[in-house]
């Protein structure tokens, strides 16, 4: 149900303008929302304890450039070998040492801030590396380079040269993963230390293994060339070394539905619909139907729609024959309409003037309406073009027709709600 306004035309002006300024702007002004974001990925910790440790040491490199700066080399000497293992150092360094934004980072840091400090105060020196020490040993969140896993098992083709040099370890370095090899294109086995299908070996040695690609449809190969084919892929057949494509649709490889034909591919086949006017089909169009569908016939060597209209087939009184595809269908002719299955003749309703829709209390606003325009007409004129007046007319005119045109909205609105 719309607001009603107040009967008083004043006031009625005051409720139009704060209704108006209260309304929302455009649609098309209105910003949109923003696209949902996928959640990130979270690192592994492995790779967030690298991150802090590799922070770390950046802030060492950063307090200790900062605190000598030349001049009195004995006295900064002395005041660097206090500052350089000093608390004051630590706690400059760990304040720095993660981004505001660094979740996970800010998380580590704080489950090991006690281990980071004994490193500082009592492990320096027996263990240098920080990101050995913390890392793997102390927090065994990572492993060594070339191994994998809780227990740090070394990747496929050995520590020193994962996956042969040619492939990525899954898990490397972390103790996660499964150590499978991600060979490069071209390799593949357990530890990518052959060639995969549609590749050959070009050079091979006790450390090194070149793969180049085979000619296109072949599997295996000796060389590049077209002849040099020893096994072709699918849909493709070996003969005098060189792979030719198999026609699957002149054989019985070819798996189409009955209303289907085929239409062979290199190395395979599609299966395309059949036209509409076929029953069964022998290639595309309806000049290759083995037998012509219901609602068409044989003419010449194509299946054509038969016009049913031309017979009569729509028994019912004041219905007409509209010719399909294949079909027909009966409608009721001009200025009729279907009505519980029989077609009747359309009533035209006589038209109707704007004001015999109106109720009694409608005519009366209205009425109200012209009088009170007249009033502010005669008004404007005996103020002699008075700008103040003319605002007030064009305020009040504006006022009387929202006023009006709000006494009829509900009606006008519940007609459009159900269709009429």
């Amino acid at each position: 149900m719309a607001p009603r306004p107040p009967r008083d035309l004043v006031p009625a002006l005051v409720w139009g303008l704060s209704l108006f300024f209260s309304l929302p702007g455009p649609v098309w002004l209105q910003p949109s929302p923003p696209p949902q974001a996928s959640p990130p990925t979270q690192p592994h910790p492995c790779h967030t304890c690298r991150g802090l440790v590799d922070s770390f040491n950046k802030g060492l490199e950063r307090t200790i450039r900062d605190n000598f700066g030349g001049g009195n080399t004995a006295w900064e000497e002395e005041k660097l070998s206090k500052y350089k293992d000093s608390e004051t150092r630590l706690v400059e360094v760990l304040e720095n040492v993660c981004s505001k934004s660094d979740f996970e980072c800010h998380r580590l840091l704080e489950l090991s801030e006690e281990l980071v400090e004994s490193w500082w105060f009592h492990k320096q020196q027996e263990a240098p590396d920080l990101f050995q020490w913390l890392c793997s040993d102390s927090l065994k969140l990572c492993c060594p380079s070339g191994t994998f896993g809780p227990s740090c098992l070394p990747c496929p083709g050995g520590a020193e040269k994962p996956c042969g040099g040619y492939g990525h370890c899954e898990g490397e370095g972390t103790r996660g993963g499964s150590g499978r090899c991600d060979c490069q294109a071209g390799y593949g086995g357990e530890a990518c230390g052959q060639c995969s299908l549609g590749y050959f070996e070009v050079e091979r040695n006790a450390s090194h293994l070149v793969c180049s690609a085979c000619f296109g449809p072949c599997a295996r190969c000796s060389g590049p060339e077209e002849s040099n084919c020893l096994q072709c892929k699918r849909g493709w057949a070996l003969h005098h070394l060189k792979c030719v494509d198999i026609d699957e649709c002149g054989t019985e490889r070819a798996n189409c539905g009955a209303d289907q034909f085929c239409v062979n591919t290199e190395g395979s086949y599609e299966c395309r619909d059949c036209a509409k006017a076929c029953l069964g089909c022998m290639g595309a169009g309806p000049g290759r139907c083995k037998k012509c569908s219901p609602g068409y016939q044989q003419v010449g060597a194509k299946c054509l729609d038969v016009d049913e209209c031309e017979t009569e087939v729509c028994p019912g009184e004041n219905e007409q024959c509209e010719n399909t595809e294949g079909s027909y269908r009966c409608v009721c002719a001009e200025g009729y309409k279907q009505i519980e299955g029989i077609c009747v003749k359309e009533q035209i309703p006589e038209s109707a003037g704007f004001f015999s829709e109106m109720t009694e209390d409608e005519l009366v606003v209205l009425q109200q309406m012209f009088f009170g325009v007249i009033i502010c007409a005669l008004a404007t004129l005996a103020a002699k073009g008075d700008l103040v007046f003319t605002a007030i007319f064009i305020g009040a005119v504006a006022a009387m027709t929202g006023y009006w045109l709000s006494e009829r909205s509900d009606r006008v609105l519940e007609g459009f709600i159900k269709g009429r």
